[in-house]
């Protein structure tokens, strides 16, 4: 084997998989090391997709228990959570391979192993039966991310849990304790929620969802209050400890009172952090920042000339959408092409039921900087569709220049809210102004109607409301 490349992207996530295909579409030779032994990174394997397989999964079985509430009688409703996971894995399964047969169809070369710097044009990768020595003219960093504990709290996938052993409990605990509010806490939780689990929130902050529209997230944790999720605000944990019945953690809110809160499992979700370890970066030289980040520039090439970060290492939302358009923008970048990212328009999803979408500004980051703004609401109560299926939970959001119309953020909490924030994405990415979307026909009965009224209720013009 000729071990010569243009390019090696060390990394199989969105962020990897999708740029080796991309300079392989250039006409670039190229290389992809990937360490886990199947490609996706945690997105693909222990991360977005099979918590959204599990989320529509427990969502079905709770709809199933519910539906003689709609006049459809049933027999005995039953959980059969081993199965629930096969058909998880499944989909895991099914989707990895894919990858790999496209990696395949695009002629690039796949490395099962660990790869680390020997110098800037040579990586050794470490494969489970042999050492390989390979060359690279140009290479990409997209090793991902990992969870974050908290100090002194040691995960063994269990008990205390991250989000990869969330996601593969083997029993319906009675009681599960959340640690983080954000988006992987608030899903998980919806999963073991409507299987059966009594659900808590811990939670530092004043609210639920840090960084999104305060308006949706209040709104967000009523319902998920009525769902039968209990939240513990402005409450800090001191510590967590194993006991003979399952799990005791220690906490003191901002008054200052203690309190104890017993649980079968604890899944700690309070952030991540880059993975670089094991790439030799000192050695070669790679500048990182204070939180162990990558630095490179605008054009993601890194101190080191010829060698690029790009995902969940570098600066930014760790969200596989954002590392697949940053893996598109070097490949076209480092083929002499004009790739950019638009940071303005990243949508965020949290796919519980309802779902939570978001895109550009939120309210306070428009007040922090005195920018004039206007505010369009629709509520889905008043939408056709909503009723007629019974969904009528949450509202759309706009958020407008006051002066020019231009559409600066969107935010909506409803059903399909994580489909529905493509419409917002793509008016922001051509600069459309609220009155642009009031004027484009939205077919009748849809959800999608609520976004024609939020705009209209920018002008405060709204038809059905």
């Amino acid at each position: 084997m000729d071990n010569k490349f243009q390019v090696t992207v060390i990394g199989g996530g969105p962020a990897g998989y999708v740029c080796a295909i991309r300079l392989s579409q250039l006409g670039l030779k190229t290389a992809c090391i990937e360490s886990r032994g199947t490609l996706g990174g945690t997105c693909l394997n222990i991360g977005c997709i099979p918590s959204k397989s599990l989320l529509n999964l427990s969502e079905e079985f709770y709809k199933a228990k519910n539906l003689s509430k709609l006049g459809i009688d049933t027999g005995e409703v039953k959980l059969n959570l081993e199965k629930m996971m096969k058909n998880k894995n499944k989909s895991v399964d099914v989707l990895t391979k894919g990858v790999e047969f496209l990696l395949k169809k695009n002629k690039i070369t796949y490395f099962k192993g660990t790869g680390s710097f020997k110098s800037k044009n040579q990586i050794s990768v470490k494969t489970k039966d042999s050492n390989i020595l390979i060359e690279s003219e140009k290479t990409i960093i997209c090793t991902g991310s990992e969870p974050v504990s908290l100090p002194g709290v040691k995960i063994d996938e269990k008990q205390i849990l991250s989000s990869t052993g969330a996601l593969s409990i083997s029993s319906v605990p009675k009681k599960m304790l959340i640690v983080g509010a954000g988006y992987i806490g608030l899903e998980m939780g919806s999963v073991w929620s409507r299987l059966g689990s009594e659900v808590h929130v811990v939670e530092f902050l004043d609210h639920i969802l840090p960084g999104m529209d305060k308006e949706i997230s209040q709104e967000f944790m009523k319902i998920l209050n009525k769902q039968g999720i209990s939240f513990h605000l402005n409450t800090k944990v001191n510590s967590i400890n194993k006991t003979k019945s399952g799990i005791l953690t220690n906490t003191t809110n901002d008054k200052g009172k203690g309190s104890k809160i017993e649980s079968d499992v604890v899944l700690i979700s309070v952030g991540r952090k880059p993975y670089t370890k094991d790439l030799n970066l000192d050695k070669i030289g790679v500048q990182l920042d204070k939180k162990g980040k990558i630095k490179v520039n605008k054009n993601f090439e890194t101190n080191i000339k010829n060698i690029f970060a790009i995902g969940d290492v570098i600066e930014g939302p760790m969200l596989a959408h954002k590392a697949e358009e940053e893996g598109i923008a070097v490949a076209e970048l480092i083929a002499g092409q004009s790739g950019h990212v638009n940071y303005e328009v990243i949508p965020g999803v949290v796919y519980t039921s309802p779902e939570v979408a978001c895109v550009g500004k939120t309210e306070e980051q428009l007040k922090e900087i005195n920018y004039s703004y206007k505010v369009g609401k629709f509520p889905f109560m008043a939408n056709s569709r909503a009723k007629a299926i019974d969904v009528t939970e949450g509202f759309v959001k706009i958020l407008t220049d006051s002066k020019t119309d231009r559409v600066l953020g969107a935010h909506i909490i409803g059903q399909h809210a994580g489909e529905m924030i493509a419409e917002i994405s793509l008016a922001m990415e051509f600069g459309a102004s609220s009155e642009d979307i009031a004027r484009t026909c939205h077919a009748h009965p849809t959800f999608s109607e609520a976004i024609k009224e939020a705009a209209l209720s920018v002008d405060k013009r709204t038809i059905h409301s």
